[in-house]
């Protein structure tokens, strides 16, 4: 009875309020108003029956495109087996490593190969909790409704990621191949394990919380930490396998030859088979119209490890990345690439402009530029793929370019995306290029003081 009493006492000025804000709500006259403006036309009444029955990309598109149908590139890097992250959000990753895997096909005459997605992302699992678990530590004196500590419950875990990823995850725990520890279930379809290990360091989060406040010091809650992440550990592994600390692996020629057998560690293996410096050898580059150019940028919060690095990058004009990305290209290196995906996107694997003429169809235009839409959070880097074919015209400038995906090799255009260069403007935001790439005058921006913005920076969601 209490309960219904108190409901009702709050259903009073409720309702009173409601009734208050005429001036801000739709009233019968201006809902009238907005009915005369409306022109139902025979040729509005036609396109209501269309859409019945149709998607409104299919009445959209625009026939006769001609990026449909030019497939043809003036560079391009070889490739060889299309990966696939299945229903996870491991772009990131599987970019990485494809960038890796170019390099070490080409140098050790291997054939298609790929390295084992689940072994780094077991460790990126386990090290990302370890991340949130420890900010909850260092977090405790705050109040539960602080925008930070609120941002880690939101947040206490991803499959998602950066390059910076990518970094950390392999220089500390190496590599090992596919054979050697394959895909499982979970790997391919990750949202039921991320729910379940997220639902467990909340409940971590809050132990954490309580068990400072009650005085226990900082020794005590890193005990705590480590007995929480065993429980995470036995999660992976049961989920993903256990992850090799030392293999034998056989190299083969393309046509399946043995060539050498040897035993390694992943460490090892990381160093006969990339041994790249993946820390200091790359220059993250962003194109963000919304803030200065030439400036560096980090994002706190944004790094998969607790002692890794925040995405840091410099943000420059699109044709100076352009440049770096043709060079690149040029010598036959692929490249860690991000954009928003989803725009313009069709089944055959081309983005461009000119796909669907929403405009026409719906009677208004879509006029915001790529700075409007950042502000807007109608536009954000969504999905890491690998940079690997440019096409230039007579003048030596970009007509179009070509990433290989990690959707399958039957999806888009035989496992890759092409995109407009007009495309690429728009919708293009990250790339990550070898230092010999970056001219002197770019490399000395290194040397400013980042700008730090905060981790929920609408930017600066996770590639997936």
């Amino acid at each position: 009875m209490k309960h219904f009493l108190l409901t009702l006492m709050m259903a009073v000025p409720f309702c009173g309020i409601t009734a208050q804000s005429n001036d801000g709500g739709i009233s019968p006259q201006m809902l009238e108003n907005i009915r005369g403006s409306h022109a139902n036309s025979a040729a509005d009444r036609a396109l209501r029956n269309a859409l019945a029955a149709n998607s409104i990309n299919e009445l959209a598109a625009v026939q006769g495109n001609p990026a449909s149908t030019d497939t043809y590139f003036s560079h391009r890097v070889d490739s060889r087996g299309i990966t696939d992250q299945k229903s996870s959000g491991r772009c990131w990753l599987f970019t990485g490593m494809n960038v890796m895997r170019a390099k070490a096909i080409a140098c050790f005459g291997l054939g298609e190969f790929q390295f084992s997605q689940s072994y780094s992302f077991f460790y990126d699992q386990l090290e990302k909790s370890n991340l949130f678990l420890q900010s909850i530590i260092e977090t405790a004196n705050r109040p539960m409704d602080d925008r930070l500590v609120e941002w880690l419950f939101k947040n206490p875990l991803s499959d998602g990621g950066q390059f910076t990823g990518v970094q950390d995850i392999i220089t500390k725990y190496g590599l090992v191949p596919a054979e050697v520890m394959p895909e499982s279930h979970a790997a391919n379809n990750t949202s039921r394990m991320a729910e379940i290990i997220s639902t467990k360091l909340r409940e971590y989060g809050l132990t954490l919380r309580n068990a400072a406040e009650k005085g226990e010091k900082r020794k005590q809650l890193l005990q705590r930490k480590t007995e929480m992440l065993s429980t995470v550990y036995h999660i992976l592994s049961l989920c993903l396998g256990e992850p090799p600390t030392e293999f034998e692996w056989t190299r083969r020629t393309p046509d399946g030859r043995p060539v050498e057998t040897k035993k390694y560690t992943p460490l090892s293996f990381y160093q006969e088979y990339v041994g790249a410096d993946l820390k200091g050898g790359y220059v993250m580059l962003m194109n963000d119209p919304t803030r200065p150019y030439h400036k560096t940028y980090t994002i706190d919060l944004d790094r998969h490890m607790y002692d890794g690095a925040n995405w840091t990058y410099i943000n420059l004009p699109m044709d100076e990345i352009k440049a770096m990305a043709i060079a690149s290209i040029k010598d036959s290196v692929m490249m860690y690439f991000s954009c928003d995906v989803g725009k313009c996107y069709t089944k055959s694997g081309i983005l461009s402009l000119d796909n669907y003429d929403y405009a026409s169809l719906m009677g208004t235009d879509f006029p915001m530029n790529k700075a409007d839409r950042i502000r807007t959070y109608a536009s954000a880097s969504s999905h890491a793929m690998t940079l690997m074919a440019v096409d230039l015209n007579s003048q030596g400038n970009p007509t179009k370019w070509m990433v290989e995906n990690s959707w399958g090799p039957t999806s888009g255009h035989k496992g890759h995306i092409i995109m407009t260069d007009d495309w690429f403007d728009e919708y293009m935001f990250r790339l990550v290029v070898e230092r010999k790439y970056v001219p002197a005058e770019t490399l000395e921006l290194l040397k400013q003081k980042p700008v730090k913005l905060p981790a929920w920076d609408p930017l600066f969601a996770p590639e997936q």
